[in-house]
This record gives C-alpha cells, structure tokens and sequence, in this order.
C-alpha cells in the first residue's frame, strides 16, 4: 500500500483530526458537520444551517477548488468532520482536506487495478470512531485511520475475478460498517454486508436472490436465478429506533429478455428492510415485477415521520426509476400510496391497491424494437433526492423521455458481451429532458418544476437547507439555488465542468459553505464578505 502525507504542522490550523465520531454522533448529526453520504440516516439531505438564505444567496461565491489528478468525472459526496474534509474519486484514492480553505492534509492512493479494467466511480467514504472506510474497484472495503491516512485493514466484499467492484459509500452503523456491491447486470448475484468497524471481520451476508428451498426462489423460473443479478450498488438508509437498515436492489439479469427468467424474480427491484444486527430480511415491497427495461430500484430511500391518513406515520418514499413515486409504511412495508411523477410513461396504467403496476401488454423490449417510456435511463437514476421539512416537499432531478427497446436473441452469458442481451435506440426527433422537480412528499403531486435546458441525461443529486433553499446541479455544469418553496432560480454559477455529484453544506468556524464536486474538481462557496 502506497500513501503519501503532506508535510505540514496538523496543529497550526486547528483542525480536530482527532475527534472521533460516535453512534450518538450519527444518530443525531451536528449540522455543522456532514458525516453521512446522505448527511444522515433519514437520507433526507436536509440541512439546519441558514446562514445562506433566500435574502442572501446572490452574495454566494467560490471559496476555495481542490482539484483531483487524473479525473473525469468525481461522484463523490464529501464527508466532513470538524473542519476535515474526506473525498474519494474512482481510482481509490481518498484525501483528507482542511474544509476552510481546501489545503490538502493527507492523501492515500490504492493499489491500482490492472490496466483496461476500470469499473466506475467512487462515492464517497464513511466515518466512525477515528477511521474512514470506503470501497474499492476490485471490491474490497478498507479502512483508514483519519488522523493520518494509514491503512489498517481491508476486507473481500466479493470476488472481484468474478467481475464485482464496489462503488458506494459505506453505511456506518453502530460497530458496523454496511455495503454493497456491482454490477448486477452482468449476471452476478448482489449482496449486502455487514462488518466489524473495529477488525473488519464479516458480520452477515444477505444475498438479493434467494437460493433453491429459501423464500422467494419460486419467483425464478429453471435456474435462471444463478445469474439473477440484483446489484446494491447505492447507499441505503437506517432506522435506530426500528434497527432496521432500508436498501434498494438492482434489476435483474439480462436486462431485457425476461423470456429466460420468468417469473417475479425476487428480490431484484426492491425495496429491501434488513435486521442490522443479523441481516435477517424483515420486509420488502418489489416496485417492477418481472423487469425488462433496466429500472433498478437503488435509489436513496428517504424516511420521514409524517402525518398520513390522519395519524402519523414510519414513511419510506422513493422516487422509482420506473417513473412512480412511492409511500410507503416503513415498519412493515405496506404500500400507501403510488402515482407517477413523469409524463412520459406509457409502461403501466397505474397501480393495484397493494402497489403492484397494471402492465400495458406488449410494452417492453422486442426483437424489432419497442418504444419504452421511461428510457432505460429511468425516470430518475442515482443521484441523490431531498426532501424539506419547512416545504413538506420531495425534491428530485428526473428524466423525461423514451427510447426503442430491442431484445437481442443470442445466448446470454454471464459475465459476457452483450451482458444485457439488448440495445436501445433514441426514439427519433424526441430528446431526453432532465427536470429538478418538487413533488407533495405525501400525494407526490407536482408543486413546482424546473426545465435544466440542454440537459439530455441524468446528473447531479439536490440539497435542502433551513435557509429556504434548494441546491442542484446540471450535466453542463450549471450549480443553481432555487426558492425551495416556489422553483424561482435564486443565483446559478457555472463551473465548467459537469455535475455528476450530489452537494452538500456544513461550516467551520462561523461560516458556512456549499460544496459540490465539478467534473475532476470539489467546489467549496460561501457568502462574499468585503474583508475576506
């Protein structure tokens, strides 16, 4: 293991590289620290700082850029503990920065993977105790100490000749680290894992298709489970007082040709509610049976207690890549309520009383190709959404459009090319559109929305703050702060590279600041003031 350490007197700046973060601590976040990929375990993205405010968002300007070598396209979100910033980008190296000015404290650098075989991008580290872990291209998680950035250990999630890496940001529980792995598509079988945050011993193992003679394996036809796919390749959430850890799994596999796996094909599509202490399946709600477009159901799982049907309620909504927005209850995993929060949508008519889509036959892919909406994209996709106590709003960047889905007739392979057994086509003069939008978190009806122009993919997550705002990012590099109540833009800026990441706040030293990672840099702003 490589690493090199800036050499620099720790103490000059005052940072407390020693401060350790504790279960309390990640229970009940300080808002002027970011300690979770989703700032906390709700994955609301909602920050109590209001510092910067609708009154003075204009005066918002750049605080300091740190830019990371050898990168395209950062997907990180920054953990930040008292004044220390943590950052990752895909080749495995993570850095620790001084959040006030950007300065580089430590950096550790990864054994690099062979040549050829590079697997996507990192998104971000956990924090507990005084360590940092995150996950690795050949599926390893590791653990660092924060003070200085020495390895202390790593652990196999899965085998990654097998073709499995690991992108996201790790779940710090209590003693426990929670991840997952990728990919799902190419055949593989996603797992989520529980270690030791102390030895990095493997706790549990939840496998996302269950094997012959366990619950659910009745949903896959022959043995077509054995490559079923079900990657976990997003975050989840948590519940302490429930102990319940809430995670999305992936689509099946192949993609597209349900003919050689039919059935329901549990547990890819789902919504998924673990015991942290054993791993033992509590629950789960599958939002696309039998899925042959690709709509993976990873997305951030945001929790919220809220009145519903006149008494207060465990929620568990998810924007679905499907194109329905869903209200669950989250102790049990009963449906509540459904509705779509696209127009184009041509897959289903609706939803049953349980929550279960009412197919349009013959909507899905053909060998002579059929027109899908939503795209294989999704409707939404990985980044982040937000939601905002103040508004009672649900904020989320979604993808409007469709695309000619064709089902391709050669064997499927595990682990091969064409994993996916399909191909898509642009369905001609109708451009992919992507919209920040504000939905009614409880009837998921549209409030407010806002057309990202030129934008023809997904891109970056949103950020909600008691400030009244709203923060999102574009693909072409635009980071804009909207009125969180009514969409009016508020201040933009252009950065000039695109946004692919999911911002977040903290402050240090009276002061707070928005970040977000650009293209190959991580942007820090904060309010101008005359002397700085």
């Amino acid at each position: 293991m490589r690493r090199w350490v800036l050499l620099c007197c720790w103490f000059s700046v005052g940072l407390s590289v020693n401060a350790q973060v504790t279960y309390q601590n990640l229970k009940k976040a300080n808002p002027h620290n970011w300690l979770a990929y989703s700032g906390s375990y709700t994955s609301q993205r909602y920050s109590l700082l209001n510092q910067i405010d609708v009154g003075n968002v204009q005066r918002l300007v750049p605080a300091w850029i740190f830019h990371a070598q050898k990168e395209e396209k950062l997907e990180c979100v920054p953990i930040v503990v008292n004044g220390v910033m943590y950052v990752t980008q895909e080749a495995g190296v993570v850095y620790a920065l001084d959040a006030q000015t950007g300065r580089l404290i430590w950096s550790y650098h990864y054994p690099p993977i062979p040549p050829g075989e590079n697997r996507g991008s990192n998104r971000g580290v956990a924090v507990y105790g005084n360590r940092v872990y995150f996950t690795t291209q050949d599926a390893f998680l590791v653990a660092l100490d924060a003070r200085t950035g020495n390895f202390l250990w790593r652990s196999k999630i899965a085998e990654a000749k097998e073709g499995y890496w690991a992108p996201a940001a790790p779940l710090a529980l209590n003693g426990k680290i929670i991840t997952g792995v990728a990919p799902g598509d190419y055949g593989m079988i996603g797992v989520i894992v529980a270690f030791d945050a102390t030895t990095g011993k493997q706790l549990w193992r939840w496998s996302a298709v269950p094997k012959p003679g366990q619950p659910g394996n009745d949903t896959w036809a022959g043995d077509s489970w054995k490559q079923g796919g079900g990657d976990t390749w997003l975050t989840g959430s948590y519940d302490p007082e429930l102990n319940l850890i809430y995670w999305g799994i992936g689509n099946p596999a192949p993609d597209f040709n349900g003919d050689v796996r039919k059935g329901d094909n549990l547990y890819t599509d789902c919504m998924v509610a673990l015991d942290a202490d054993t791993g033992k399946l509590k629950w789960y709600f599958q939002f696309t049976p039998h899925d042959t477009a690709d709509w993976d159901a990873v997305e951030i799982p945001v929790l919220v207690d809220r009145a519903f049907d006149g008494g207060m309620r465990k929620l568990l909504v998810q924007a679905d890549r499907n194109g329905f927005y869903y209200v669950l209850d989250r102790t049990n995993g009963k449906f509540l309520h459904g509705t779509p929060f696209v127009r184009e949508l041509n897959w289903a008519s609706g939803l049953t009383k349980e929550g279960r889509p009412i197919r349009i036959p013959g909507v899905e892919a053909s060998l002579e190709g059929t027109k899908v909406c939503p795209s294989v994209d999704g409707a939404t996709n990985w980044m982040s959404p937000a939601y905002s106590p103040e508004t009672g709003y649900f904020y989320l960047e979604a993808l409007e459009g469709c695309q000619l889905q064709l089902k391709a007739s050669q064997t499927f392979r595990p682990g091969g090319y064409p994993y996916d057994a399909t191909g898509v086509m642009e369905v001609p003069n109708a451009p992919l559109q992507t919209y920040v939008r504000a939905l009614d978190l409880t009837t998921g009806k549209l409030q407010w929305e806002y057309k990202l122009i030129g934008a023809r993919e997904y891109g970056a997550g949103v950020l909600s703050t008691a400030g009244g705002l709203l923060f999102a990012g574009s693909p072409q590099g635009s980071f804009i702060a909207f009125n969180a109540k009514t969409g009016k833009v508020l201040w933009h800026f252009n950065t000039g590279q695109g946004i692919s990441a999911s911002p977040m706040t903290y402050s240090f030293r009276n002061k707070q600041y928005v970040t977000v990672a650009a293209g190959s840099d991580v942007m820090a702003f904060r309010l101008f003031e005359a002397s700085q």
